[in-house]
């Protein structure tokens, strides 16, 4: 009996440090996810421009070559999978009409093209405000490093952490330019340039990257395709220079919310008759939704700390107000 309860014992603190291990948002779709949709209507631009220099397709053995599918402008325009492939080590330079700038939470998000949740190629991510001199997002991969992740090997997206390629198709990894206020020469108001740069998987020292706590990235590898390595879809934009005051109001919106951040609730004021009111987030899931309410004001107590998007219908209006929660 004592040995059966040895056992339970070993397997549940297994069970506790590996919840531990996997501490990140999970998959797009599921709760506490960052993942956000394309369809998303924070996005209000996408790049414009993209530069490509191709890595190899095996960066171990040059005779495959360097990687090759798709185009430099496949990574312009609306995420549509769509991509182009970067290979072992190669970097997209995206280029924007509005230079990107801090708002508030999430400022833009990077898309691949996994086409499951856990087949996951990974790229780290930089800005620069004069395109010249860039900064990396500080970026965590807990996956373990003793064994190579092989060809369509499989990642938990819970164990990575500020690395562009964490979600599938049509889900974009957002990045919160707060995260890089310390810089000094960055201009958080004027990011002209984003540079995605593939993670190359290989966990040998000869050719591993690593994330910010000098840990190696192991990711699938090798992938001797010509569409090796971060496949670039799209950057999205939510908060360029024109639109970084928390709230944002489509169709001339005279109403606005207050307070703002919120704490436990908030109120709309406004002229018009409110006909509907829908609260998602930033993902675009429905989080309440109010038909002719009684009164303007709408409780926040249940929801966590973050950004949110509350879409309002009156009687002539539409208007969408990103809101505060903390």
């Amino acid at each position: 009996m004592k040995n059966i309860y040895f056992i339970i014992s070993i397997f549940l603190f297994i069970s506790y440090a590996n919840t531990l291990q996997a501490q990140y948002a999970p998959p797009a779709g599921q709760q506490g996810t960052t993942a956000i949709h394309a369809d998303s209507n924070v996005f209000v631009d996408w790049a414009n421009e993209c530069i490509v220099e191709r890595g190899l397709i095996d960066i171990s053995d040059y005779s495959y070559g360097y990687a090759s599918f798709g185009i430099d402008d496949n990574g312009v325009s609306k995420a549509a999978n769509d991509v182009v492939s970067l290979g072992d080590g190669g970097v997209a330079i995206l280029n924007f009409n509005i230079p990107i700038s801090d708002g508030p939470g999430w400022d833009f998000a990077v898309f691949e093209n996994s086409f499951s949740d856990d087949f996951l190629e990974l790229a780290f991510v930089e800005v620069s405000s004069n395109g010249i001199d860039y900064h990396r997002f500080n970026s965590i991969s807990k996956t373990q490093q003793e064994v190579q992740i092989e060809t369509f090997g499989f990642i938990d997206a819970r164990e990575i952490n500020n690395l562009a390629g964490k979600y599938r198709t049509m889900f974009g990894v957002p990045f919160d330019l707060s995260e890089l206020k310390d810089i000094e020469g960055l201009d958080l108001t004027n990011i002209i340039s984003v540079r995605v740069i593939d993670v190359v998987g290989c966990i040998f020292v000869d050719y591993a990257s690593y994330d910010s706590e000098g840990k190696i990235i192991n990711d699938p590898w090798p992938t001797p395709f010509d569409v090796g390595g971060f496949d670039l879809d799209a950057v999205g934009v939510i908060h360029n220079r024109d639109n970084t005051a928390v709230t944002e109001v489509v169709k001339n919106a005279s109403g606005i919310i207050f307070p703002n951040p919120v704490n436990n609730y908030f109120k709309i004021a406004m002229d018009e008759k409110i006909l509907h009111v829908k609260v998602t987030d930033m993902s675009g899931k429905l989080l309440s939704e109010y038909s002719n309410p009684n009164n303007n004001y709408f409780d926040t107590q249940l929801l966590p700390d973050g950004l949110y998007i509350v879409n309002i219908s009156s009687e002539n209006s539409l208007y969408t107000v990103k809101l505060v929660k903390k």
